[in-house]
């Protein structure tokens, strides 16, 4: 039996509505799109011709992945974020857009985004929230760093996706412990979540990001207590601090940046209204 584009696309979303997908009707599209090879405009132009059989055995192939939870990103191989294109591996926690917001904080309350400014991600993962800053700022430069050497393979790749590989380098480590230079900008998305919460995240989360990326200790702090030691001695004399943080954690994260020295700069939400975004400035 032939099946069209238009009957191919309603199926696949069908299929992906009963599995209780959040968003059926975009995913099926981002499937057909990979699957068949084609752009969303093919997909009106084109919508009443048939799909061969092998294609369409192709592309349920995929939906059925995405039935049994696992994300769309991590089935294409990768996600846009901000302005750029990322590559995934299972080393890398998929971003989402809620990391956007600790980006443009960050532009925000930058006063020059030409000026030569040495930026450091902390746990970079993918790389997206370095390689987002330095899209908008031409002149500078960064250092990202993952205690993962496959997060920094990735990291590494998606520099040079981007045609940022120039202006951005990645290494293994432990946050910033042993690095002795002084950045403008230091940045970080740490594990937040609570240890007792990870069985209760959603399957595409909790099957498919990296543990290490997700587990942030009993109160879901650790991390940002460690980093917020750290950042004294990482920042230049009136050096902008950004943290993302989990719902609920804003007060906290603020709290520890004050106890480390560091002057409160603002609490920012998502669309979503959840404070999501900490930033702090080192002392002049």
């Amino acid at each position: 039996m032939t099946i069209t584009l238009h009957q191919l696309r309603r199926t696949a979303e069908a299929r992906l509505r009963e599995a209780g997908v959040d968003t059926p009707d975009l995913d099926a599209r981002l499937l057909v799109e990979h699957a068949l090879g084609l752009t969303r405009h093919d997909l009106f132009t084109r919508a009443n011709d048939p799909v061969p059989e092998p294609d369409a055995a192709r592309l349920f192939a995929l939906v059925e992945r995405r039935a049994a939870r696992e994300p769309v990103g991590r089935i294409l191989g990768h996600r846009e974020f901000w302005t750029i294109d990322l590559s995934l591996n299972p080393d890398t926690l998929e971003p989402r857009a809620d990391t956007e917001t600790l980006v443009e904080a960050v532009l925000k309350a930058l006063p020059d985004r030409s000026a030569p400014l040495r930026l450091l991600d902390l746990g970079t993962g993918t790389g997206c929230i370095l390689l987002a800053l330095l899209a908008e700022l031409p002149n500078a430069s960064g250092l990202g760093v993952d205690l993962s050497p496959g997060a920094v393979a990735a990291a590494t790749e998606n520099a040079a996706r981007n045609g940022l590989a120039e202006r951005a380098r990645f290494q293994t480590g432990n946050w910033g412990a042993g690095l002795a230079e002084r950045f403008d900008v230091v940045v970080s998305n740490p594990p937040y979540i609570p240890s007792a919460d990870i069985a209760a995240l959603d399957p595409e989360v909790r099957e498919h990001d990296p543990l290490r990326a997700l587990d942030g200790g009993a109160d879901g702090l650790d991390a940002y207590r460690i980093i917020a030691a750290q950042t004294p001695d990482l920042l230049q004399p009136g050096g902008l601090a950004g943290l993302e943080v989990g719902q609920g954690q804003a007060a906290d994260v603020a709290g520890l940046l004050a106890g480390a020295g560091l002057e409160p700069a603002g609490v920012f939400r998502d669309l979503g209204g959840v404070e999501r975004c900490v930033l702090g400035r080192g002392r002049t």
